[in-house]
C-alpha cells in the first residue's frame, strides 16, 4: 500500500444528497480509459426494532482512526484490481432520516467484472474495519447504538 498518497475526507456532515451521484458521473466522463463504473448507495431504513420504528440514524466516527482506516481499503483494492482507474468514498456523519442517503462508494474501471468486484469488496472493508459508528433513533425519542451486519 502506497502510505504516500493524501489521505481523503471521505465525511460529509448530514444526509448525501441524490445530485451528488449524478455530479460524480459527469466528473468521469472525460475519462475515456473508464468502461464502467458500479456504485453503492448505502440508505438508511426505517427498520422495525422490538416494535419501535427507526426513524433516523446518528453517525459518529474516530475521524483519523476511520479514515486512515478507509484510505488502506482503498488502496488494498487498487492493488488487487490493477484495471480499477479511480475510486471515491462518502459517508455522513451527523443525523440522517429514514430514506436518505448515508453512504456512496463509486468505483471506476476499464471493464466491468473489476467495477463489480472492487466495489463490493470496499463496500464490506468499509464496514468491518472503518470506525464508523450509528446510533438508531426511534420515532418515540429512544435510542440505540446499531448493530453493523
Amino acid at each position: 500500500m502506497d502510505k504516500t498518497k493524501k489521505i481523503k475526507n471521505i465525511f460529509v456532515q448530514g444526509a448525501i444528497p441524490a445530485e451528488k451521484v449524478a455530479t460524480m458521473i459527469t466528473n468521469h466522463q472525460c475519462k475515456t480509459n473508464i468502461g464502467a463504473h458500479d456504485i453503492f448507495l448505502g440508505q438508511v431504513r426505517a427498520d422495525e426494532i422490538d416494535g419501535k420504528v427507526v426513524s433516523a440514524i446518528d453517525f459518529t466516527a474516530h475521524e483519523e482512526m476511520a479514515l486512515q482506516a478507509a484510505h488502506d481499503v482503498k488502496e488494498a483494492i487498487f492493488a488487487k484490481y490493477p484495471d480499477m482507474t479511480c475510486s471515491h468514498i462518502v459517508h455522513s456523519l451527523g443525523e440522517v432520516k429514514a430514506g436518505e442517503l448515508c453512504m456512496i462508494v463509486f468505483v471506476s474501471s476499464g471493464h466491468r467484472d473489476t467495477s463489480f468486484k472492487a466495489c463490493r469488496e470496499m463496500v464490506e472493508g468499509i464496514k468491518s474495519s472503518v470506525a464508523i459508528f450509528g446510533k438508531e433513533i426511534f420515532e418515540n425519542g429512544e435510542h440505540q447504538w446499531k448493530e453493523n451486519s
